[in-house]
Order: C-alpha cells, then structure tokens, then sequence
C-alpha cells in the first residue's frame, strides 16, 4: 500500500511481527508501539505511516481513540491501514488514560510512545533498540527530537535544552533531563511496576510517569540523534503555558507527598516548586498588566522577585509602581510591533493568542518555551 499523505521518512514498509509471526509474545525484543489519538485526524496518517516503514520489523501497533470529537475523520483517515493496526475505541480519558491502555492492550517487551501528531524517521526504533541490546540493564531508551512549526523545523530540542551526561532521579528534577514522550522506547515491565500514567493530569503526566520509574531503580540513557519530529501547537492541552507551569508544580509536590525522598532531594523539589511558581507569577504578571489591572502586576511582579534574582523582573516592578500606564503602554506597543513584524514573515497556520505571546523583555519561560515563542506558538511541552 503507497503512502498516501507524502512520507519522506525514506524507507520500505516492513511487515508488522503481527503479519507473520502468531507467536508474537514470545518475541523477546517485540516493541509495542502505542499512539493515543485525540484531535489528530490530519496527521494520525503521517504518524502511521513513520511506524510502517520503520527498518526495524518486530513491532505491533496500537491506536487507541480517547474519544475523540473527529472519530469520523480519524476513522476515515486509519481505513487504509486496518490491517496493519490494531483499534481501540474507549471513552476519553486524558493522554494518560489512552496510553494506559495501549499498555495493557502491549504484547511486548519494549513499548514506544508516539503521540498521534508526531512522526519518527525510519530508523527510529532499530536505534533505540541497539542500545537496549548493548545494555539490557536500561529501561528506557529516548533521542532528540526536531520541533517543528507550520510544518517547518525550527529547532532541535537537545539545543534548546543540553542533557545531563547520566539520567538520573535528580537530573530529571532539576529538568536537566527532558524527556519527550514520542522519542521514547520503554520496558513493559518497568513502566507497569512504576504504576504507569497517573489519569489524574492532563498536562505533565510523563514527567511524572519518568520521576516514579527513576525513584523505582528504571536505569535511562539517551542518544543525540534527533529522530522524532515532533509539532508544537498553540491548540493543545499544553498551549497553555501557566496551566502547564501549574500542573509542573502539582507533580512537585506529589513526588513531596509520596515518595520517600532524601532531604537533599526534598530541597531540590522545593527550589523548583519556587522557581516554577515564580514563572507562573510572570505570567499572571505579564497578564494583569495587558487588562491594565497594575495593583495585581505589582503583587505578581513582587512575588516573583522575591524568588527571581532577575534584573528583567526587578526593572519590571520598578516601571510597574513609579509609570505604570507608560510601562503598560510601551509594553502593548511592543508586542503591537513584533505582531506585525511576525505577520510580514507570513500567515499562521493556527489560530493565535495574544496572551501566549509575551514580551520577550519579560520572558521567564524555559528554554523550549522561549524558543516556541520565538516561532510564534506556545509549546505543548517535551512530552
């Protein structure tokens, strides 16, 4: 069957371990790929098809709906593909909900996440799985990943954000391991043990996930070849960067509330609690001061100073108590300016939204989130 969405992955279809082979649990390095679709029926074909032609050949795959509102349009799209994959249908759930049950649907030994807007090259598994073979001791496996918008590439994500040399309990709390969810490839046993995905976020539910396998002993490595491509969008669940912030801070504290961490451990979770809230407090900031609400940017400004030792913020809270309406004013002309700056490079593909747009003289975002805003779009996150 020809690809019919132009792939330019390269590469021949190889046939599913499923096609030929009825003993497929008995498969000792079978990978179980899972894709969660929701509001992903224009791409979920281009995801497919980067399965198909993967040159590794030992794999199912598992599209599992989470009720999603274009079932008809992403039905139609994954007819062509019937025979290759295996559908299920269920109620939404959330990301966690639909990866929780490809995992209990998965046949193999390793399962390799991809999120139904995202695509892999070729070789994107058979990499993964060298390493695996090289140390069986690992129990994950992830790669950079090329940030894409418009459907242009804009970024690779290890510039954006270097990795710690050795992933560690601690690197990943410190966020100096960042870990995207569809360049991973994960032992089975390993992420059931952990407890897999909590359904109780929406947002930050695999940064969770890899902090609970960490603590639990799983051993992670990566590699710096970037074979995922993976799209930002303002449109979905993580568009909204102080919502993801917030919900960045409830796995902060879950791990605080559950885990029995070291009292080393437990100062790094309560240092990031406070750098995160502090960028929660720029945000708010940056939005009361738009409303031209300037008593509630003041207070916002003046929590995040007390933790940000930024000359940005401590410039921004001196305009905001001695010229308020002046510092509101430059600040709306400046982002009237770099809108139409933006406009000249050409049209959006999607919708955008003025409030995900900071002054880049107030940004505190991460380095990914700097860098999305940069192309125009607020990030979904490394997820």
């Amino acid at each position: 069957m020809e690809s019919k969405n132009g792939n330019s992955n390269g590469g021949t279809r190889a046939p599913l371990a499923l096609e030929h082979d009825s003993g497929v649990t008995d498969r000792p390095e079978l990978v179980s790929v899972v894709i969660p679709a929701y509001q992903c029926s224009q791409y979920i074909a281009q995801a497919v098809e980067s399965v198909l032609v993967q040159t590794f050949p030992a794999y199912e795959l598992i599209i599992v709906n989470d009720g999603s509102p274009d079932t008809p349009l992403l039905e139609a799209a994954l007819a062509p593909y019937k025979d290759n994959i295996r559908y299920i249908k269920q109620p939404t759930r959330g990301p966690s909900g639909g990866r929780n049950t490809g995992i209990l649907q998965a046949r193999g030994k390793y399962i390799a996440f991809l999120d139904g807007d995202d695509y892999w090259c070729s070789d994107h598994l058979a990499k993964h799985i060298a390493i695996l073979r090289q140390d069986p001791t690992l129990d994950l496996v992830y790669c950079d990943s090329i940030l894409m918008k418009d459907e242009r590439p804009f970024a690779r994500a290890f510039d954006i954000e270097p990795q710690c040399e050795k992933v560690t309990f601690e690197s990943l709390l410190l966020e100096d391991s960042a870990i995207s969810t569809s360049s991973t490839v994960v032992s089975r046993d390993a992420i059931t043990v952990a407890g897999m995905f909590d359904e109780n976020f929406m947002r930050c539910e695999d940064f969770d996930m890899w902090l609970r396998m960490s603590f639990a002993g799983a051993r992670m490595a990566f590699h710096a070849d970037a074979r995922v491509y993976h799209r930002i969008s303002d449109i979905g669940l993580s568009a909204n960067r102080w919502s993801m912030k917030k919900d960045r801070i409830r796995v902060y504290l879950k791990v605080d509330a559950t885990l029995p961490i070291s009292e080393q451990q437990r100062r790094i979770v309560h240092k990031m609690v406070a750098q995160t809230q502090a960028q929660c407090d720029i945000e708010q900031m940056k939005q009361a001061l738009e409303a031209g609400d300037y008593n509630q940017a003041v207070e916002a400004a003046d929590r995040a100073s007390a933790v940000k030792n930024n000359w940005k913020v401590r410039v921004s809270l001196f305009c905001l108590r001695a010229a308020p309406r002046l510092f509101r004013h430059l600040h709306l002309a400046r982002v009237v300016l770099l809108g139409r700056h933006r406009r000249s490079k050409g049209p959006d593909v999607y919708p955008s939204d003025a409030e995900n747009h900071p002054d880049p003289a107030l940004d505190e975002n991460t380095p990914v989130e700097a860098s999305a805003a940069a192309a125009e779009v607020a990030p979904r996150g490394l997820s």
